[in-house]
C-alpha cells in the first residue's frame, strides 16, 4: 500500500460521509468511487480512510487498476495474507482467481478492504472486483463510475483545509495570511499545495517571491497554451519548482525528466543501476548512473520537492501521473525520443533472468506495469524486443495466458507493419502467441499459426535455428490437440533427431523433446517405449538443472501417469504423491502443472482401490479448474471425467451420469467431433448410461464410440479396447450373449498382444470373458480361464482389490476412460 501523507489534513466530512456510506448497508454492500480530476487528492483521501478505518478490517490491500493488465497481479499478491498458495509459486492468473474466490466467500476473513487505485474505464476491471462481505473503494477521473457503483465526488480543498495543509507541511512556518494568498493562487489544488509548501520548506523562498514567480510562470503557460485537463494552478506550481530544482541540481531533473516516461507504477529503484558498456554508449543519463552519490542525491532531492514520491522500504520511486504528462508536454519531440529510449534501456538492463524460472517472477512483475506506458514496443533495437519478449514469456510462464497474448499481439501488429513478416523478431514472437493460444484453449487456431510459422522459420532462418526448434518442440503439441497422434509421433522423432544434433543429447531442450516424444509413444499405446524414454529423460532433468520446476514437474507426472497405464497402480501412486508434493510446494496448488499431477494421482489411486482418496482430490481438482479456467477449458473438462469416473466407482450413480451428460455436450466444442479424447467420454457416458439401465442407449453410444475409436487409432489401441470391453458388456446386458463372447474373445487376444496377460485391463477383459463363457454353456472352458485369471488378478492387485472381489465373485467389471495431458 501507498505511504500515508503524513501533513494529510482536512476533508474530516468527506472521510466520515464515505465511511458511513461504504458500512451503512451490510446486506447489499457496493463499491464506493472517488472521482475528480487530476490532482484533487482521490488517492490520498482513499489512503486516508484506509489509515484511519484500518481498525475495522482484517485486510486492507491497494491495488494500482490503471492499467487492466496488472490488476490480477496485485491480486495474486494478496494470496500469502489469506492463507492461498503466494503468486511466486503459482501462475498469476491462478491465483488472483483463487484471492477472488476467497474474498467473495469471506474466508478465511469476512472485514476486507480493496482499494482499485486510478481505474479509469469501468468495463476494464468491473468484472475483477469482488462483490462480498467486505468493501471495495475506486478512485478514477472517469464520471462513468456514477452508472455502476455508488460515487463520491472529491473537489479541491476548501480554504480552511488549503490554510491547514500548508502550515504543517512548512516547517519552518508561514503565517495564515500567506497561506491564504498561496492557496488563492494555487486554487486550493491539493497535488499544487503539495509543490509549493515542498518548495517552500526546501528553500526557504518568501511567499511574495514564490507569487511572483507562479505569476511568471502563469503567464508563460498561458501563452503555450496548455491542454485545458491540466489545472493550471497545478501546472504554474510544477514548473516553478521543477526550474528552482534545476538550478540547484539539474541532473535531479534529468532524472525526472525520464521518470515521466515510465508507467505511473513504483519504479523499482534497482532499475536505476550501472549500465552495460554496450548501453551506456546510448544512454544520456550514462553519467548519472555510473555516480552512486550523485545518484541518490538527485533521487532524495526529488522526494524533498514533492516532485516524486520515495519508498525505501520497497525500494521505489513514483512520479504522480500529472506531473509525468506536464514533464512530457515540456519536451520537444526529440527529447520525448531521448527519454523513452532511454527508459527502454533501463528496463532491458533491468531484465531478472530466464523467464520460466519461477525466482524471477516477481521482479518481473515490478518491470511489467512500465511495458505498455513506455512504448516498448516501438523500439526497434534487438535487446529491447528481447526484453519485451521476455515479458511475454513471464507473463505465460505465470498462468496469465490471456494478458500474454494480447501484450504479444501488440507486439507483432506494430513489428510486422515496420518490419514485415519475415523479421525474426515477429517470427520469434509469433511463436509466443501459439503457445499462448494453445494454453487457452484454441487449439485451431494455434495449429494453423504454428504450421504457418515453422514453414517461414524454415526458410527465414533455417531448421537449426533456436527458434525454429523451439517451434518445432511446441508445434508437436498441436498435432496431439487435434487427435493426430501418429503425426505428432512423426514429428517429435524428427524433432527430437535435430535437438541431439544441434544441442547434445544432455541439453535441456533435448530432454524437452525427449518427453514430447515419450507422450507421444503414450498416445499411439507403445507403453514400453513411453515408460523407458520417459524414465530416461526423467533421471536426467532432475540432474540437468533445467530452469522452470513447471517442466521438471510435467516429466515427473509423466512417468507416473506411464507408470499406471502399464498397470503398476500402486507404484503409480507414489510416484504421483512425491511429484504432486513437489508441485505444491514449488509452484503452489493451483498451477496448471500441480493441478494436472493432481488429477492423474486421483486416477492412480482409484485404479489402486483408494476409492475415497481418489474422490476427495478429483473433487477438489475438478472444482479448482472450473474456478480458474471455466467448465469449457479442456483442463476443465478432463478434471471433470475424472470426478465421474470416481464418483461412479464409490457408487453415486445419478450425480456422476449428470456431471457427464453435461461434460459430453462440452467435449466437441473444445476437441472437435473426431477427436479420440470426444469418444472416451461417450464411452464413460454410455457405461453410465447401462448401470443406470439405458442398455440400448448404452450399447449405440459405445458401438459409436467404438467406431470413432477404430478410424482414429485402430483396434489394436488401448482406448479402443477399453471401449470394446464395455460394448461387450453392453451386448450381454440386452441378452446378447452370442456376440458378447466372440466380441470378448476377439478383445482378449489383442489386450494380451498389446499390454500383456498380467496388465489389469487384460485381467478384467478376461473377467468378464469368463461370465460370457458361462452364459453360453461353456463351463470348462471358463473354469480353466478363471483358474489362470484370478491367480495373476490376486498377484497383481491383491485379494482385497475392489477389482478382485467382483471377479471372484463372478460379476462384470467396467472399464473407463481419463485423458491425459497433451
Amino acid at each position: 500500500m501507498p505511504q500515508r501523507n503524513k501533513n494529510f489534513t482536512g476533508r474530516d466530512d468527506l472521510l466520515e460521509k464515505l465511511h458511513t456510506g461504504v458500512t451503512s448497508d451490510v446486506t447489499a454492500v457496493l463499491p464506493h468511487a472517488l472521482h475528480g480530476f487530476g490532482g484533487v487528492g482521490k488517492t490520498h483521501v482513499a489512503i486516508e480512510y484506509a489509515y484511519r478505518y484500518r481498525h475495522e478490517y482484517d485486510v486492507v490491500w491497494w491495488i494500482p487498476a490503471d492499467q487492466p493488465m496488472l490488476v490480477r497481479s496485485s491480486l495474486a499478491a494478496l494470496a500469502p495474507h489469506l492463507g492461498l498458495s503466494s503468486h511466486a509459486t503459482a501462475s498469476i492468473e491462478d491465483t488472483a482467481a483463487a484471492v477472488l474466490d476467497a474474498l467473495r466467500r469471506g474466508d478465511p476473513y469476512s472485514k476486507w478492504l480493496l482499494v482499485f487505485d486510478n481505474a479509469e474505464l469501468p468495463e476494464d476491471v468491473n468484472d475483477v472486483i469482488p462483490r462480498g462481505p467486505g468493501h471495495v473503494l475506486i478512485t478514477s477521473r472517469n464520471h462513468a463510475w456514477q452508472a455502476v457503483v455508488d460515487t463520491v465526488p472529491v473537489d479541491v480543498f476548501a480554504r480552511a483545509e488549503s490554510v491547514e495543509f500548508l502550515r504543517k507541511r512548512v516547517s519552518r512556518g508561514i503565517s495564515p495570511q500567506d497561506a491564504d494568498r498561496l492557496a488563492q493562487q494555487l486554487g486550493d489544488l491539493p497535488l499544487a499545495l503539495e509543490q509549493a509548501g515542498a518548495l517552500h520548506a526546501e528553500t526557504g523562498m518568501s511567499v511574495d517571491e514564490y507569487l511572483r514567480l507562479l505569476e511568471e510562470q502563469t503567464v508563460r503557460l498561458l501563452d503555450a497554451n496548455k491542454p485545458s485537463d491540466y489545472p493550471l494552478s497545478m501546472t504554474a506550481a510544477w514548473s516553478l519548482s521543477v526550474s528552482q530544482l534545476e538550478v540547484k541540481l539539474p541532473e535531479a531533473v534529468e532524472l525526472l525528466r525520464c521518470c515521466a516516461f515510465f508507467g505511473p507504477e513504483p519504479i523499482p529503484r534497482d532499475v536505476f543501476g550501472t549500465l552495460p558498456a554496450g548501453l551506456a554508449a546510448q544512454s544520456r543519463l550514462g553519467g548519472l548512473l555510473a555516480d552512486p552519490i550523485l545518484l541518490s542525491k538527485a533521487i532524495r532531492e526529488l522526494g524533498r520537492y514533492a516532485l516524486a514520491r520515495i519508498d525505501s522500504k520497497s525500494r521505489t520511486i513514483q512520479v504522480h501521473r500529472l506531473v509525468q504528462a506536464l514533464l512530457r508536454d515540456e519536451l520537444e519531440e526529440q527529447e520525448h525520443l531521448a527519454f523513452r529510449h532511454e527508459v527502454h534501456l533501463l528496463l532491458a538492463a533491468a531484465t531478472p533472468g530466464v523467464p520460466d524460472d519461477t525466482a524471477t517472477w516477481s521482479s518481473y512483475g515490478e518491470l511489467l506495469g512500465h511495458v505498455r506506458p513506455a512504448q516498448v514496443k516501438v523500439c526497434r533495437e534487438p535487446l529491447i524486443r528481447r526484453f519485451a519478449l521476455d515479458i511475454v514469456r513471464y507473463l505465460y510462464a505465470s498462468g496469465d495466458y490471456r494478458s500474454a497474448r494480447n501484450l504479444v499481439e501488440e507486439f507483432i501488429e506494430e513489428w510486422r507493419a515496420g518490419q514485415g513478416e519475415d523479421d525474426p523478431v515477429v517470427l520469434s514472437a509469433r511463436r509466443h502467441l501459439g503457445e499462448a493460444l494453445r494454453e487457452l484453449g484454441e487449439y485451431q487456431a494455434s495449429f494453423e499459426l504454428n504450421s504457418v510459422t515453422l514453414a517461414r522459420m524454415r526458410t527465414v532462418l533455417g531448421p537449426d535455428h533456436e527458434e525454429t526448434l523451439q517451434l518445432t518442440n511446441s508445434h508437436g503439441a498441436d498435432f496431439r490437440t487435434r487427435g493426430d497422434f501418429s503425426d505428432a509421433l512423426r514429428h517429435d522423432e524428427e524433432s527430437l533427431t535435430l535437438h541431439q544434433a544441434v544441442f547434445g543429447a544432455d541439453h535441456g531442450r533435448t530432454l524437452l523433446a525427449g518427453n514430447n516424444l515419450a507422450v507421444d509413444y503414450m498416445l499411439v499405446g507403445d507403453y514400453g517405449r513411453a515408460r523407458r524414454l520417459q524414465t530416461d529423460v526423467f533421471k536426467q532433468i532432475r540432474s540437468s538443472g533445467v530452469r522452470g520446476k513447471q517442466w521438471v514437474l510435467a516429466v515427473w507426472n509423466g512417468l507416473a501417469r506411464i507408470v499406471r497405464l502399464s498397470g503398476n497402480y500402486v507404484e503409480a501412486c507414489d510416484l504421483g504423491e512425491d511429484a504432486y508434493e513437489f508441485g505444491v510446494e514449488e509452484l503452489g496448488s493451483d498451477h496448471p502443472w500441480t493441478l494436472r499431477t493432481a488429477k492423474d494421482l486421483s486416477i492412480a489411486k482409484r485404479r489402486a482401490g483408494f476409492i475415497e482418496e481418489a474422490f476427495e482430490l478429483a473433487q477438489w481438482t475438478f472444482e479448482t479448474e472450473e474456478r480458474i479456467f471455466g467448465r469449457d477449458h479442456p483442463d476443465a473438462l478432463a478434471a471433470a471425467l475424472c470426478l465421474a469416473n470416481a464418483l461412479r466407482t464409490r457408487g453415486d450413480v445419478a450425480e456422476a451420469l449428470e456431471l457427464l451428460q453435461d461434460t459430453a455436450d462440452r467435449y466437441p466444442r473444445a476437441f472437435g467431433s473426431e477427436h479420440p479424447f470426444r469418444y472416451g467420454c461417450d464411452m464413460n457416458l454410455a457405461l453410465l448410461l447401462r448401470v443406470n439401465g439405458q442398455i440400448e442407449a448404452a450399447r449405440e453410444l459405445d458401438r459409436k464410440s467404438l467406431e470413432g475409436f477404430d478410424r482414429r487409432l485402430g483396434r489394436d489401441h488401448h482406448f479402443s479396447l477399453t471401449c470394446a470391453i464395455n460394448l461387450a458388456s453392453d451386448l450381454a446386458a440386452g441378452g446378447d450373449n452370442g456376440t458378447a463372447r466372440a466380441l470378448g474373445e476377439d478383445t482378449l487376444t489383442r489386450l494380451r498382444g498389446l499390454l500383456g496377460a498380467d496388465h489389469p485391463l487384460t485381467l478384467a477383459g478376461a473377467a468378464n470373458l469368463i461370465v460370457d463363457l458361462r452364459a453360453e454353456g461353456a463351463a470348462d472352458e471358463a473354469d480353466v480361464l478363471a483358474a489362470d485369471t484370478f491367480e495373476r488378478y490376486r498377484s497383481v492387485l491383491g485379494d482385497e482389490h475392489p477389482d478382485v472381489q467382483v471377479a471372484v465373485a463372478g460379476e462384470r467389471l467396467d472399464s473407463d476412460f481419463d485423458p491425459p495431458a497433451l
